[in-house]
């Protein structure tokens, strides 16, 4: 996992608390989770719009 361990992790994570505090930290994961989903479907085009919509009879 990117050469990240426990250790590491751990670190990184008690920064993270530090910074943002514990109240946002459920608010920033669903953030993120949104923003890598989001991503996803652009990525694999998903999300493309039609420039020559089908006409309605």
């Amino acid at each position: 996992m990117f050469g990240f361990g426990v250790p590491e992790l751990l670190i990184i994570g008690s920064i993270v608390m530090l910074i943002f505090g514990v109240g946002r930290l459920p608010e920033i994961g669903s953030s993120v989770g949104k923003a890598i989903s989001n991503f996803r479907k652009a990525a694999d085009g998903k999300d493309q719009v039609e420039l020559n919509p089908k006409k309605e009879c």
